[in-house]
């Protein structure tokens, strides 16, 4: 790609994290090469310049999702929807609705993706999908991906072993990342990635770091190739990748293939505890109607010795870590971890903290990648399971307090690739007509938009060429009310540029 020299005329500044704009009035703002060289009022346009009319538009650093699965995202836009089902029976009814506008000639496979058992009487099994589904497979992904429930014939076509039982957790992932491998799959697969990356950038996202399972940093640098190039990604290895990752000697940050430098090596991406829907996140004290559970505390998915040798050949090999710990017992094994192995990195979603844990994690300059969102789904089902400790879910506020690193996302396809959508959560805690859920652990708009910028203050000179033009002050509103969480909401995007390229633009 050609370095590209960007002129952008009349864009007012958002102060983010707080660093004060010289001027409330409208200013150019020129790129050249990737990186913000000059802030001024009235700059001259060169010939190099391809200029671009903010008029008055609100000109904010481009948008972060630090937590997303982009295949599985994309992918969501072909699955049948069962999000909001309650009961076994009434997504088995959704599926046979389904089956019934296909041809039962052939065996085409059905995708569902959106239950979620965490408050079911009962726990699905094969059979219930057996009795309805005919000679098609059936794969149906959890809400929060952390299991499948899958048909006889899905079983079969994917060569696992015949059960009864949902495949949660470790036995589950090495089958999640086959899904690609399905009748059908590529082409659309790759349609749909294009389409999620155009939808990203349209809501103002530039980067993403892509933590999806089989090999994130091998697909980028294809698809860049293919041209889908309009995107910055960190792409992550899981624990079956790293053995590849060393060998080619990358480190977290190294650019992979012919990105131009926008495609780049991620973490070590480690699963270390389940779900609260799965009731598998790992905590210090039992789940509520923990005798009903195998495990009544969740479960661990690797032990502390085993941790502990993939956090050191991590650092080792210059390789930052991605930890899943949602259960708080995971976070402190997980924090325990990177003290005693001297590993750089960051927690994955921190649902459930121990308050305590909080200052070391400031103090280990240890990550906190939050997905705020996830609190509107997850709110009444932690009053079921965890209705002692829903006081340390979601503890955004204390976590700025003691000084973490806080970095917003969304999990996708757990919940939508938007960060107006995080952040307002974040901001007001509650999506309907409730009051907000621990209101004492929100955000400010301020900070929510701060925390979603990847750490890039108030565009200046030196800042990267990531600029995101939005129709009205997403800080005009900030007291944390609906009003404020609609607002951000409802946040107009007219332009996003990354490396200084427009790759979103309806000025």
């Amino acid at each position: 790609m050609s370095p590209v020299q960007t002129l952008i005329r009349n864009a007012r500044l958002v102060p983010v994290a707080g660093v004060p704009v010289p001027t409330d009035q409208p200013v150019d703002l020129r790129i050249v090469s990737g990186q913000v060289t000059e802030v001024a009022d009235r700059l001259v346009p060169t010939l190099a310049d391809e200029v671009f009319d903010a008029a008055g538009r609100w000109a904010i650093p481009g948008l972060w999702d630090h937590h997303v699965h982009m295949t599985q995202w994309a992918d969501l836009a072909t699955r049948l929807d069962l999000s909001g089902t309650t009961s076994a029976e009434e997504a088995v009814a959704r599926v046979a609705r389904h089956v019934a506008t296909l041809d039962p000639a052939d065996a085409s496979v059905v995708s569902g993706y959106g239950h979620r058992t965490g408050a079911w009487t009962r726990l699905p099994t094969v059979a219930d999908l057996d009795a309805v589904s005919g000679r098609h497979p059936v794969v149906l992904i959890s809400g929060d991906a952390h299991h499948g429930w899958l048909n006889s014939a899905a079983l079969a076509l994917l060569g696992v072993p015949p059960r009864q039982a949902t495949l949660d957790e470790n036995d589950w992932f090495p089958v999640f990342a086959r899904l690609g491998e399905l009748p059908g799959a590529g082409q659309a697969q790759r349609l749909a990635i294009r389409e999620a990356v155009r939808a990203a950038a349209a809501v103002g996202v530039v980067g993403v770091t892509d933590l999806e399972f089989g090999g994130a940093y091998r697909d980028w640098p294809e698809r860049f190739d293919q041209g889908v190039d309009s995107l910055r990604v960190r792409a992550a290895t899981y624990a079956d990748g790293l053995d590849e990752v060393l060998a080619a000697g990358w480190r977290t940050g190294d650019p992979l293939g012919e990105t131009g430098g926008l495609v780049t090596m991620g973490p070590l991406k480690i699963i270390s505890d389940g779900s609260l829907n799965t009731r598998t996140a790992y905590c210090c004290t039992p789940y509520a109607e923990s005798e009903l559970l195998e495990f009544p505390h969740g479960r661990l998915n690797n032990t502390p010795d085993e941790l502990a040798d993939l956090f050191t050949r991590a650092r080792t090999h210059g390789l930052e870590m991605a930890v899943h710990a949602i259960g708080d017992k995971a976070l402190t094994i997980a924090l325990d971890t990177f003290e005693a192995t001297g590993a750089r990195g960051g927690i994955e979603h921190a649902q459930l903290v121990d308050l305590a844990d909080l200052p070391r994690m400031a103090r280990l300059g240890v990550r906190a990648s939050v997905q705020p969102a996830h609190l509107l789904d997850d709110r009444d089902v932690t009053d079921r399971c965890w209705p002692d400790r829903s006081d340390r879910c979601f503890a955004f506020r204390p976590m700025l307090a003691a000084g973490v690193d806080v970095r917003l996302g969304s999990d996708a396809p757990v919940a939508p690739l938007d960060p107006w959508l995080a952040m307002a959560a974040a901001v007001h805690r509650t999506a309907d007509h409730r009051d907000p859920w621990h209101p004492e652990h929100a955000l400010t708009a301020a900070e929510a938009l701060a925390t979603s910028t990847d750490g890039q203050a108030t565009l200046r000179p030196g800042s990267r060429g990531d600029v995101v033009l939005v129709d009205d002050d997403p800080l005009a509103s900030y007291d944390g009310s609906a009003a404020t969480a609609a607002h951000l909401r409802r946040t107009g995007v007219a332009a996003t540029f990354v490396d200084g390229r427009p790759t979103h633009l309806a000025l």
